[in-house]
Parts: structure tokens; C-alpha cells; sequence
């Protein structure tokens, strides 16, 4: 097969990619995943509060105050299923009406940017203004968040540690830093794309070299928190807040830090150019092969320590008895980390289509398993069975962010031609919704999809050559 062939049959639509993949659970397009996020959409408190995780019997949603940590997921949701929309062709009308949710969700946000307590948190809460980037790359209101919590940010750095101190401490010298912050750092890289300024590339970059030489242990598994001294930059302790033990292995801290490295490589194309019109340089993450090997070591510890029924354990080492509450949320965070690592090895020259099939399918496999348990139809939240904090004995609830990483890895898959559209609802502003037929709407991808599409479609197609010669 040419290039030219096999990229004119991924361009057509046809399904052409390195052998075939298994059927994604259905469930990542079922009619409920649009009905129950509208319905939360639709019944914002006032004042406004946030969806952090449910009750453990109904999964109702408990709210929060838009000072927490887990703020931005939800309303970057709505901006997830207004992708979904777009590139399922559910009616123009349903894709504006789910653009402006996203938007009302966000604005409680934009008060943080003077005043919060979000330490380094504030890369989760710029989630849905990154979004709104690739809506409209002008959007004033975006680009002063995220360059303000970028600011926030940066001011956790320590040249001396290397890193952003991640959570405050009784004793400042105490410089603590957990491996959620590893998806801190796109903060960084689109603030610096924003504005040119090169020092918070530099912080990244530091802040992930010293996450890998010191959380990463040489099995491929990680440290919760490992602390420094804020005087000297030494290492003082390496221990878990929400793990079984100090020497075990966090299943949500350890997918991550699987994402995490994969987006310390990752080039996004989409953002490059809603900021290429903005920024005398294009957006575009390191290129580091060491994160790529990293992120890389990390999935192979995750995937080889699932048991048997694939279903993500809280903690890797916990023991068996009592029964160990599963992590439907790490579960989510982990297949999306392997579907960037897939788009990674794709990318590579030559193109790995090894490492792409593999990955790919380790996704679907782990959505799949990890979808059969937690599933709650009658629920709030479209996933059960997530662990929030253990040692606190928060499990069994919805998480916002299990929720978000499974429509997005719904709409990755879909971006990348390994599953279809399914039909959605065409309205979401009156509380109903009907199934929207393709003769009535448009056949053309909007600008936004088509550009990550086409950037894969190409990738592909060097796959399939790869592949087949």
C-alpha cells in the first residue's frame, strides 16, 4: 500500500489502521452520557458550586465551592461533549447550546484568577479556558486565566528544589511535591505559547526531569510525594498520602504520571494553531525521548500489575483482604494516557505502529473491564466505583474526574477513526433530546476537529506504510 493510497482511504473515512482493534465498550457513546451531564448542566446552584464526587448509595452529586481543586473538570466536560457534537454532526443548535454551558460553568472560575487557594492545582481549574482557546484563540477572558494561573503557578517554583512545590507546609523548608503535578505542567507550555515566555518552559522542563529521576522508581513505579529540602534541594523523605503504603504504588497517582510524561512530549497541533496567530512560536511540548521511555516504563508497571478481570485496584499493593476497593477514576486517567502514548509512538520517526497497536488496544481493554463494573445507569455521575481517598475511606463514589477521562477517551478514539459516531440528542436547552439524522446536518468536520483529524489521519497513514511494507 502507498502513502498516497492509504492516506486517500483515511481521509474517504475508511477504517484503516495497524490490524484492527477490539469494540470499545458501548457505553463511552450511550444516549445517557449527553442526558446526564445536560441534566447537571441545566441545575447550576446558586451561588455557584461544583460536582466533586457523589454519595456512595444514589450517586447524587456532592457540590463544592469553586475554590477546590476539582472545579475545572466539570465545565471542561461540557467542552468535551461540544467536541462530540461537532464531529457527530448533532445539529448546530446542539453544539452552540453545549458551547454555552461550558462557557456559564466556566465563569464562576475567573474570580480565582485573583484569589485562590488552589497551590498547584491551578492547571486543572485552566482546563475548560483551554478549551475555549481552540474555540476562539481570541477569547480575552481565556488567555488572561490561564496566563494568570500560569503566574500562580510559576511562583510555587524553587530553582533550588527544581520544581513547583505542589502543597504548602507548617514548615516551608518542607517542599513537597506529588506526581498529580506532572499535569500541571501543559500550564506552563500554553502560557509560554501565549505570551514567548521561555522561563516556564524551563520550569516544565525541570519540574519533569527532577519527577523522574526522583518519583519514578526503577521498576517503572512511583512515589505518591516525594519531599524536599526547600534550603538545599536534597531529598528528605519519599512517601504516600493516599496510597497503601510508602512503599507502594498509587494506581491514580501512577496514570498520572503515565499521562503526564506522554503530554511532557507531546506536540498538540490544535492549540498550536489557535496560538500561532498570537505567539511568535508555535505550541509544542518538549520532544524529550526520556518522558516518552518514562511514560512508557510507567504503563508497563500499570498494565502488568492488573489483576486478572482488568479492574484498576486503588492501590497496586494493597492486599487482597479485605477486598481492595477499586479506582474507576485512575482506570480512566490511565486509558487516556495510553491512547496519548499511541498518538506518541505514531508520531515517532520511523512510526513505532508496534507500540501504536499495543497501546491502542491496552486502552480499550482497560476502558472495557473497568466500564462493566462501574457503570451506574440510575446514577448522577456515569461512572461508580471510583476511590477519592482512601485512608479517608472515600470510595465507591462518581468522580467529576473519572467522568471527564472517559467522554474524552469516547472522543479520542472517535478522532482517530478506531470507532463512529453515534446519533446524539439535538437539542440540550429544553430538556429533550431526539436521536439527529445524518441527511440534516452537515457533512463537512468543523474547523477545530478537522485539524487534530487530518494531524492524525497523516500519522496513520505512515503507520499503515510502516505496517504493510
Amino acid at each position: 500500500m502507498s502513502v498516497l493510497t492509504a492516506l486517500g482511504l483515511l481521509l474517504s473515512g475508511a477504517s484503516v489502521a495497524v490490524g484492527s482493534f477490539s469494540s470499545p465498550p458501548a457505553e463511552l457513546y450511550s444516549p445517557l452520557v449527553a442526558e446526564k451531564i445536560r441534566t447537571t448542566a441545566l441545575s447550576p446552584p446558586n451561588p455557584m458550586q461544583y460536582p466533586q464526587y457523589t454519595d456512595r448509595t444514589v450517586g447524587d452529586w456532592l457540590y463544592f465551592s469553586p475554590d477546590t481543586w476539582t472545579t475545572g473538570f466539570f465545565p471542561a466536560t461540557l467542552y468535551a461533549i461540544y467536541d462530540r457534537a461537532q464531529s457527530c454532526h448533532w445539529g448546530a443548535d446542539n453544539a452552540s447550546e453545549w458551547l454555552a454551558l461550558g462557557r456559564q460553568w466556566s465563569s464562576a472560575e475567573v474570580s480565582l484568577e485573583k484569589n485562590n487557594t488552589l497551590e498547584h492545582d491551578v492547571g486543572f481549574v485552566s482546563f475548560p479556558f483551554m478549551d475555549e482557546l481552540q474555540v476562539n484563540p481570541t477569547n480575552q477572558t481565556a488567555i488572561t486565566a490561564i496566563n494568570q494561573f500560569a503566574a500562580d503557578l510559576a511562583a510555587r517554583f524553587s530553582p533550588i528544589v527544581g520544581c513547583t512545590r505542589s502543597w504548602d507546609t507548617p514548615n516551608p523548608v518542607d517542599f513537597e511535591v506529588i506526581i498529580d503535578n506532572m499535569m500541571n505542567l501543559e500550564l506552563f507550555f500554553v502560557s509560554a505559547a501565549l505570551t514567548g515566555n521561555q522561563t516556564l518552559v524551563d520550569m516544565a522542563v525541570s519540574h519533569a526531569n527532577k519527577t523522574m529521576q526522583h518519583h519514578v522508581r526503577p521498576d517503572g513505579s512511583s512515589f505518591h510525594v516525594v519531599e524536599y529540602n526547600a534550603t538545599s534541594g536534597d531529598v528528605i523523605a519519599s512517601f504516600t498520602a493516599q496510597g497503601y503504603s510508602d512503599s507502594s504504588t498509587w494506581s491514580r497517582g501512577q496514570a498520572w504520571g503515565i499521562y503526564g510524561f506522554a503530554n511532557s512530549r507531546h506536540k498538540h497541533p490544535s492549540i498550536a494553531r489557535s496560538v500561532a496567530k498570537r505567539s511568535a512560536i508555535v505550541y509544542m511540548h518538549t520532544n524529550i525521548t526520556d518522558y516518552l521511555e518514562t511514560s512508557r516504563r510507567m504503563a508497563s508497571y500499570f498494565l502488568d500489575h492488573l489483576p486478572d478481570d482488568g479492574v484498576v485496584p486503588w492501590d497496586f499493593n494493597a492486599p487482597l483482604t479485605p477486598p481492595r476497593p477499586a479506582d474507576s477514576s485512575a482506570a480512566m486517567i490511565a486509558a487516556n494516557g495510553l491512547i496519548l502514548l499511541a498518538q506518541q509512538e505514531a508520531s515517532l520517526t520511523p512510526s513505532n505502529a508496534t507500540g501504536y497497536q499495543y497501546y491502542i488496544e491496552a486502552a480499550i481493554d482497560l476502558l472495557r473491564a473497568n466500564t462493566e463494573l462501574a457503570w451506574q445507569p440510575s446514577w448522577q455521575s456515569l461512572l461508580a466505583n471510583g476511590t477519592v481517598n482512601n485512608p479517608d475511606h472515600n470510595n465507591l463514589t462518581g468522580i467529576v474526574y473519572g467522568d471527564y477521562y472517559f467522554v474524552r477517551a469516547g472522543n479520542e478514539l472517535l478522532a482517530m477513526n478506531i470507532t463512529t459516531c453515534q446519533p446524539g440528542p439535538q437539542t440540550v436547552n429544553n430538556g429533550s433530546s431526539s436521536s439527529s439524522s445524518s441527511s440534516s446536518t452537515s457533512s463537512c468536520l468543523p474547523l477545530r476537529i478537522l485539524h487534530a483529524k487530518v494531524w492524525w489521519l497523516l500519522h496513520l497513514a505512515i503507520v499503515v506504510v510502516v505496517a504493510v511494507t
